[in-house]
């Protein structure tokens, strides 16, 4: 169950409109990529991107990848 202030947010936002909503679209986009950022930043200083780098040569190599 949402907390009361999410469930406040998507009130809110259900309501906007269709240019608000862009707008908003927009900043949240951005913001959570930000957010996002940051958190892979700290997680390769912390190391913790270390085992995904080694295994992954060793993945193409053998055929487990997938184009993207």
């Amino acid at each position: 169950m949402p907390s009361v202030k999410i469930q406040t947010i998507e009130k809110q936002v259900k309501v906007l409109n269709e240019g608000d909503l862009a707008i908003f679209r927009d900043w949240f986009s951005k913001y959570d990529a930000k957010i996002w950022d940051h958190k892979m930043k700290k997680d390769v200083r912390a190391g913790k991107l270390e085992k995904f780098a080694r295994e992954a040569p060793a993945a193409y190599k053998t055929g487990k990848t997938t184009a993207l």
